[in-house]
């Protein structure tokens, strides 16, 4: 045994000692009583002792005795002493007077029984440590009996601790006594799981487990933070020994991935204390996140064989080749490191169980790099979908991402009282559309920059999935706004710069804003607002309640709660609410519309006062009668379900116009139709919305009717008629007599990116579904196929699926950096990556 594993069985030894309830006090031995009295008369309170009564005379116990005797160090160990007590003749008490008393030990805790054990049942001594062990711990460690007994302890357990889960086909055996010394002394930091039930087992494994042996598999449950995600399962590859499971739940216990920034050969993990090899994925800052994945996924599948490592080259000067991207040390003494170069992650694990493949791989170096390049070739014609593909487009664009605060869970809870509210980007460093909005979520921290009393800040999902699991971030990305005892507020509009520091800077402000005089609630009307709304011109709403609305009010200040930070919404339920409702031609309760800066108010009477209905109407009311329409407004107008009558213009429409098309807008109740302009100068894309109703771009401005539930038939105003509300009018009742023939009609075909795309949902896997942002980046979507087996894992793959094309799920090594830098193909991606 090397000097390394001789430090690592004293370390055992040292941690049973210590675990040890009650010292040692030199030699143990089989203690001896004179009588039951005395015995009862010496316990002490917390002090536990196994005792066995006979006779001052007895030589059928003697077998017995002898592996009593034997145990008694072992059991001294865990502060359990060891007893035989001799019965006087004249003694009939309940452990003496009965024959078949005789024939049993008893265990006691302090005076209390705990468990009364037939000598029979206790063989030998490993019989007696597990079942006195087995009977103390009994609490500790479950014992189960059906597959839905473990899956309810795997679900209490999830997030929170992992499991250690045995099988042993009889108590009592050897095997049962390692399981149980070795829950005494890891107990309080696994949940240890028992059975003996050969169906169990078969029923927890995709293999056919030999049942006559003994079986240990450590469930990850810690890192199940999503309750529908089983936990991942390691067995055991080793005989089940006291020594073999404290190595193992010393790996389980390290790190799953390390991170390097020194020489490799001066590392020293646990792995190769333990005598297993370390396997280095040499990675840069530009593919930091990609070999990061890679990473874990060799290490789960190498988890209990061998460790890994990240090795970072900007940190650490190599003298190897550039294009070498994965290193291999092993524990034997004087051995170099090897560093070759792969081309999947399976030819990784190949290196770790088949030591003739270094050889080999460093042979097959050229001709694997040849191949690699053709690969990349293949892949220059297919893109991702179009958000990815404009991250790809930008990603030599580095982030000003210094105003942003990165939380993890160490500094969570103590940054959000920092500042009177704290914004929360919650995102995942490796999805596209996570990063399209890390890019707005930076510039609304510059605008915002110096605003007092807010605080922007980010968690990366990514690293910290314990932690947005426990804010029950159930997709990315994500932003909410916390105040100090209050429930946070989710956003849940467009993801532009302009509505995000919109949606900031409302929230600063109470919703509802509650007036106390009438002069506040005209001021109010008139646009008079606190100084962080000045420059916001969103339409203001007043709820005027009396004091017989109460239910109403408290409809609305639900409504309020949930609009907050979208909406500016003030409430007035003084003695005279009734004065100022009147003074609209309303009655409370009511709502007061203020727009265009307080130049025009209207009066709604509320006559519904659930919650859901007085939020549906609110939002309705807030659209505009005659709306530009612009990017981040049309999907609310599209929502309607209504036919678009829109005037597409060069820049602002005449007055002229704007009149009788607001007249227009105004002309009922509940108008059938949309009335709204564009600006082709503020959006562009207008341009190519009139390509697309005509062949040549028609003479501006111009009036269109489009209805994209009735086929989608365009049909375009006559351009000699002048555009009044009196020929509009005319012109749609020809319409709906069928009198007039459209200028045009949408294609129903699909609309399409002019390049094929990745089949992501082929090569995602549900239980842990990654995607890289660059068709040439790491992939890694399998978890491990653990010895002991894990549901979570699918069938591969087969050879003709077009994941196989483009490289295995989990497999490619081609976006580490030392292949991204021998080629100089990709420049630098965002710094966040």
């Amino acid at each position: 045994m090397s000097a390394q594993k001789d430090r690592w069985v004293s370390s055992l030894i040292f941690l049973l000692f210590c675990a040890c309830s009650v010292p040692r006090p030199g030699s143990a031995s089989l203690q001896q009583e004179p009588s039951p009295q005395h015995y009862f008369s010496g316990l002490e309170a917390g002090k536990t002792s196994l005792a066995f009564f006979t006779p001052s005379v007895s030589s059928g116990a003697q077998p017995f005795l002898e592996q009593i005797e034997s145990s008694a160090e072992a059991l001294q160990d865990y502060g359990i002493s060891v007893v035989k007590v001799n019965c006087p003749k004249e003694d009939v008490s309940r452990y003496c007077g009965k024959e078949n008393a005789l024939r049993k030990a008893f265990l006691f805790r302090g005076n209390r029984l705990v468990r009364e054990f037939p000598t029979d049942a206790l063989f030998d001594a490993n019989s007696i440590v597990a079942n006195v062990l087995f009977a103390l711990l009994f609490n500790e460690v479950k014992y189960v009996e059906t597959l839905a007994e473990l899956e309810n302890i795997e679900n209490v357990l999830k997030g929170k601790s992992n499991m250690v889960f045995a099988y042993v086909p009889a108590t009592g055996t050897a095997e049962h006594r390692a399981v149980m010394e070795a829950a005494f002394v890891y107990g309080t930091i696994h949940q240890f799981v028992l059975t003996t039930e050969a169906a169990l087992l078969k029923a927890t494994s995709h293999d056919d487990p030999d049942v006559s042996s003994a079986w240990l598999l450590f469930c990850h449950c810690q890192r199940a933070t999503d309750p529908a995600q089983p936990c991942r399962r390691t067995a055991l590859a080793q005989p089940l020994t006291l020594l073999n499971i404290h190595r193992h739940l010393k790996l389980m216990g390290a790190p799953l991935v390390t991170e390097v920034a020194e020489d490799p050969e001066k590392i020293s993990t646990v792995h190769l204390q333990l005598g297993l090899p370390l396997v280095f994925i040499l990675s840069q800052k530009e593919t930091y996140d990609a070999d990061r994945r890679t990473a874990e996924f060799v290490a789960w599948q190498l988890l209990g064989k061998a460790g890994v490592a990240l090795l970072s080259r900007d940190l650490v000067d190599l003298n190897v080749l550039h294009r070498s991207n994965v290193a291999l040390k092993t524990p034997d003494e004087g051995m170099p490191i090897q560093y070759l170069v792969l081309e999947d992650t399976d030819e990784v694990i190949t290196l770790v169980e088949d030591k003739n493949k270094v050889k080999q791989i460093q042979e097959d170096e050229q001709e694997q790099e040849e191949d690699e390049d053709e690969k990349e070739n293949n892949n220059q014609d297919i893109q991702d979908d179009q958000v990815v593909e404009a991250v790809s487009r930008d990603k030599k664009r580095e982030l000003p991402l210094e105003q942003i605060r990165v939380l993890t869970e160490e500094n969570f809870h103590s940054s959000l009282s920092e500042a009177a509210r704290t914004v929360v980007l919650f995102y995942a460093s490796w999805e596209a559309v996570s990063l399209a909005v890390l890019r707005s979520y930076s510039e609304v921290a510059a605008h915002l920059k110096g605003t007092p009393g807010v605080l922007l800040s980010r968690v990366n999902c990514w690293d910290w999935p314990g932690l947005c699991s426990q804010e029950n971030v159930t997709q990315f990305p994500t932003i909410r706004i916390y105040k100090e005892g209050q429930q946070s507020v989710a956003y849940g509009g467009m993801w532009a710069t302009e509505e995000l520091s919109s949606f900031i800077l409302l929230s600063q402000v109470s919703c509802p804003l509650k007036l106390t005089t009438m002069d506040e609630a005209e001021g109010y009307l008139r646009g008079e607002f606190p100084s962080e709304l000045s420059s916001h011109h969103h339409t203001s709403l007043l709820g005027v309640f009396s004091t017989a609305t109460s239910k109403a009010r408290e409809a609305f200040e639900e409504a309020a709660n949930i609009l907050s930070g979208h909406v500016r919404m003030g409430m007035y339920f003084e003695d005279d609410a009734l004065a100022l409702s009147q003074k609209y031609s309303v009655s409370p309760p009511a709502l007061l519309l203020a727009r265009s800066g307080g130049r025009s108010v209207e009066g709604i009477a509320l006559s519904k006062h659930s919650v859901q209905d007085m939020v549906q109407m609110i939002r309705y009311e807030l659209l505009d009668i005659f709306p530009e329409i612009t990017v981040p407004n049309l999907p609310q107008y599209l929502q309607l379900g209504k036919p678009f009558l829109i005037l597409f213009s060069a820049g602002d429409i005449s007055q002229v116009e704007s009149k009788e098309m607001l007249k227009l807008a105004k002309g009922g109740p509940q108008q059938a139709f949309v009335a709204c302009w564009l600006n082709l100068k503020r959006t562009p894309v207008g341009h190519g919305i009139l390509r697309t109703y005509f062949s040549t771009t028609p003479s501006l401005p111009v009036l269109l009717w489009v209805n994209l539930r009735a086929g989608g038939q365009v049909f375009k105003f006559p351009s000699e008629q002048s555009i009044t509300e009196m020929n509009i009018l005319s012109w749609l009742e020809k319409l709906q007599a069928g009198l007039e023939i459209p200028s045009s009609t949408l294609s129903e075909e699909d609309w399409k990116p002019p390049l094929p795309a990745y089949d992501f949902l082929q090569m995602m896997e549900p239980s842990l579904p990654e995607l890289s942002p660059h068709p040439g980046d790491t992939l890694v979507q399998h978890p491990p196929k653990s010895p002991g087996g894990d549901a979570a894992t699918p069938e591969e793959p087969s050879q003709e699926s077009p994941a196989e094309e483009v490289g295995s799920p989990g497999g490619d090594l081609r976006g580490t950096a030392p292949r991204l830098a021998a080629r100089d193909k990709q420049g630098k991606r965002h710094s966040e990556l």
